[in-house]
């Protein structure tokens, strides 16, 4: 037998939780911290030219671009 019922609506998008929200936005921001820290570094020329310092801070940038993609994706997740 098949059923001739109507079709299934789908699911309404489930509430965000502000606490996650807040607490991703805290995480990004203290993975922002070691970038800054790199940048001052170099800039300020403590970090010399040599392949173990700029390694270092190219580890710390991309810590940095991790944390700038966690605070995008907690600010443009789906559902309000």
């Amino acid at each position: 037998m098949s059923e001739t019922g109507a079709p299934l609506s789908p699911r309404p998008p489930e509430k965000r939780n502000g606490c996650v929200t807040a607490l991703m936005i805290v995480a990004g921001i203290i993975l922002l911290l070691p970038g800054l820290c790199a940048l001052l570094f170099v800039f300020a020329g403590v970090a010399k030219m040599a392949s173990d310092d700029l390694q270092f801070v190219a580890a710390c940038l991309l810590v940095a671009c991790f944390g700038v993609a966690l605070i995008w994706w907690a600010i443009r997740r789906p559902g309000s």
